[in-house]
């Protein structure tokens, strides 16, 4: 075995997972091995202790500990895609180049898997992407389980390190519909609350909201934004609204509306599964089938492309489930502007 060494992330490197990093570098190395050596903190980034998941970034130095030599390790079979998730996985791209891919993720769909979840999940169903590069392409953002739309991939580890520069200097313009219990007020407005996480993956993970003036002063909270306008009412009982998120926390505009006391439609996790209006906030439910999904959607995204230079627009469709209240109610995405937070 080789001794400890510390290796320095490359400039064309950045953004890949460690796990995969570490596996072009060390052939030899396993998953087993590498997700081991991190619980252990025999693996770490600039110091610090990291996940197999974790993103590096070029110039990092990256500690390896000892490390079998010879012949890669026999590995356990690749979970093989199913033709049935690579044809799926296909129809949600609304756009590509040769340099990004733009999926409308389906809800329920993981952007990623955790450890014993397979492949399904759009980076694990990735291969089924490369289509003519040798390369799978690369997750520079996420979007939670539930919630649908616009998803970028990168097709070179160049272009996700200049995406993901892109979304860290907040020069993507995201905007988000979602389907709210009771009206917000005022119609138009920020939301600054401060997030702080709380729980755990194995208790379920939670974001608490925290009031502006006490987010300096509670350790680990982290300062969120929000903006937001309502679009249209159901009279008083529900709302559709735009959301953009100017900062890009965990769970940001699902606590966040929470927080408002106007809870995205169908999020237990933050809005409960009261239906009922009792002066201190709506449930999550207004009954039958709209409230057995979430109905949040990343509707749109702006921004420049990273090597053209020009702006890519990219608009996804309402999922089936939302499509479908939206014409229970009598809404159109004609009638809305594109987007409701110029003036802002």
């Amino acid at each position: 075995m080789a001794g400890v060494q510390t290796v320095t992330v490359g400039s064309e490197d950045g953004e890949q997972r460690l796990d995969r990093w570490l596996k072009r570098q060390f052939p030899q190395i396993t998953q087993g091995l590498i997700e081991k050596a991190c619980r252990k903190g025999d693996i770490r980034v600039d110091g610090g202790r990291v996940k197999a998941s974790t993103r590096v970034q070029p110039g990092q130095a990256v500690r390896i500990p000892p490390l079998p030599e010879g012949e890669a390790a026999p590995q356990a079979a690749k979970p093989r895609i199913t033709r049935t998730d690579a044809e799926m996985i296909q129809s949600a791209v609304i756009w590509k180049d040769q340099h990004i891919i733009a999926l409308n993720k389906p809800p329920g769909l993981p952007s990623q898997g955790g450890s014993g979840q397979g492949t399904r999940h759009v980076d694990g169903l990735a291969e089924a992407l490369m289509f003519d590069y040798k390369e799978r392409p690369m997750l520079v953002h996420r979007l939670d389980k539930d919630t649908s739309g616009v998803l970028l991939l990168a097709r070179t580890p160049r272009v996700a390190r200049r995406l993901a520069d892109a979304f860290r200097h907040r020069a993507a313009r995201k905007i988000y519909w979602a389907l709210v219990a009771g009206v917000p007020q005022p119609l138009k407005g920020t939301i600054r609350y401060g997030l702080l996480k709380a729980g755990s993956r194995e208790t379920g993970e939670k974001m608490r909201c925290i009031h502006p003036a006490d987010v300096e002063k509670t350790e680990g909270a982290k300062r969120a934004q929000t903006e937001y306008a309502v679009l249209e009412r159901l009279g008083s009982r529900a709302a559709w609204v735009a959301l953009s998120p100017i900062t890009g926390r965990t769970h940001q505009l699902r606590a966040h509306m929470a927080e408002l006391g106007n809870p995205i439609l169908g999020d237990g996790k933050y809005g409960g599964s009261g239906q009922e209006n009792l002066g201190d906030g709506w449930g999550a439910g207004v009954g039958g089938a709209i409230s057995r999904n979430m109905h949040l959607h990343a509707r749109s995204l702006r921004l420049e492309h990273p090597v053209t230079g020009a702006m890519l627009e990219l608009t996804a469709p309402l999922p089936d489930h939302m499509a479908q209240s939206w014409n229970l109610f009598g809404w159109r995405a004609t009638d809305v502007p594109t987007d409701p937070f110029e003036d802002v």
